[in-house]
């Protein structure tokens, strides 16, 4: 239906975060070896709209998008409307918030290296 809207509407929310921040950091740039939080809400922004993509697929391969208005099928009568946004509420928060949880704990790995001093391999473009 549309539980893939919750992912990308967080996905958009940290992409322009992320643009801000990385301008911030550009203009202070840290001495420090430690990745920075730009580049780690980068991770977050490649999960979330990589999942948002292949879902919206999903969605599109079984027809439960149309290239005409309203774009969702459940988006047409009122009451599949109501199943529509509990879907979004129960499916697709808990899918942004399940991704944000391991993204989270990709960061807490990545910090808990860092005051260690592990060295950790990033590949910059």
């Amino acid at each position: 239906m549309a539980c893939f809207l919750v992912p990308t509407a967080e996905a958009v929310i940290t992409t322009i975060t992320k643009k801000v921040i990385s301008k911030k950091e550009m203009e202070n740039p840290s001495e420090n070896q430690e990745i920075n939080f730009s580049e780690k809400l980068g991770w977050l922004n490649k999960m979330l709209w990589g999942g948002s993509a292949l879902l919206a697929f999903e969605h599109l391969w079984h027809g439960e998008i149309t290239p005409f208005f309203p774009f969702l099928t459940n988006a047409v009568d009122s009451a599949d409307r109501v199943v529509m946004f509990q879907e979004m509420a129960t499916s697709g928060v808990g899918m942004a918030a399940l991704v944000t949880t391991v993204w989270l704990g990709m960061v807490s790995v990545v910090s808990y290296w860092e005051k260690k001093k592990i060295p950790v391999k990033v590949v910059q473009k």
